[in-house]
């Protein structure tokens, strides 16, 4: 489900963030399906409840997941925390073009680069 990779230079709680968002942007983990909770997540991955609820309580924020008390918690329907998603992602690719500019970088040149990341 969630793989933690332990060389990756983000905290645990992001990587869980994103693994959980993927699995529910992508419908692997469609809809008003449940995931484990924090203990069951916990143990199956070897990570403290605490770095898992911190997770759990950011992406309730973000509306990817929301809690039924005494059930559990559960994937929201994800087109509004999509479409949020999508406009960070395209911030962040703004902000990048910005840096690479102001660090010399050609338009041209950069646009050379997606193209290869495009395919």
């Amino acid at each position: 489900m969630i793989e933690i990779n332990h060389r990756d230079s983000r905290p645990i709680y992001e990587q869980i963030k994103d693994g959980i968002r993927r699995l529910a942007m992508t419908g692997v983990a469609p809809p008003d399906s449940k995931i484990p909770s924090v203990r069951e997540l916990a143990g199956e991955l070897s990570i403290n409840p605490n770095t898992i609820s911190r997770a759990y309580k950011e992406l309730e924020m973000e509306g990817v997941i929301y809690s039924v008390p005494g059930r559990g918690s559960f994937v929201a329907p994800i087109e509004k925390a999509r479409e949020k998603h999508v406009s960070d992602l395209y911030d962040n690719l703004k902000t990048t073009v910005k840096d690479l500019i102001e660090v010399g970088e050609s338009p041209d040149k950069i646009m050379e680069r997606m193209k290869e990341v495009l395919g």
